[in-house]
């Protein structure tokens, strides 16, 4: 959980990019979900946020 949630913040704060964290959290981008790194990891993190109102 602690990597899911460091590996978000250095997402959000611009220390890695999409592609860095898609590595990091280990996830698959396909092009039938979604064709954006960017909107992956955005909506992977949206779930990990204790705050709705942070957007990423």
């Amino acid at each position: 959980m602690f990597k899911v949630l460091d590996t978000c913040a250095r997402y959000r704060l611009g220390e890695i990019n999409a592609n860095e964290a898609i590595e990091k959290l280990k996830l698959k981008l396909t092009n039938s979900s979604t064709n954006q790194p960017n909107d992956l990891v955005k909506k992977y993190c949206s779930v990990f946020t204790p705050n709705e109102k942070i957007e990423f």
